[in-house]
């Protein structure tokens, strides 16, 4: 794992975007950051059904994580 990728600021990042998940009956945790710096995710509630769910993990979730940690490699999420 990348000594810059830390789980505490993986939540900080996923806690600036979590109230809008919320909002909306759903949220998201985090499963994994892998030695190569990839981050898993888990969409939970109305989002691991959502239509929109892809858009969320592209526009909000993965916005959020990237402007606190650029350094990061591939964010995907397994959903609920």
């Amino acid at each position: 794992m990348s000594s810059t990728i830390t789980p505490t600021k993986v939540q900080e990042s996923l806690n600036s975007i979590r109230p809008y998940l919320q909002k909306d009956g759903g949220d998201v945790e985090l499963v994994e950051i892998t030695d190569n710096g990839d981050v898993v995710l888990k969409l939970l509630g109305a989002c691991s059904s959502c239509s929109m769910s892809e858009m969320t993990m592209t526009a909000g979730i993965e916005q959020a994580i990237r402007s606190v940690m650029p350094e990061v490699g591939k964010i995907t999420a397994l959903k609920d």
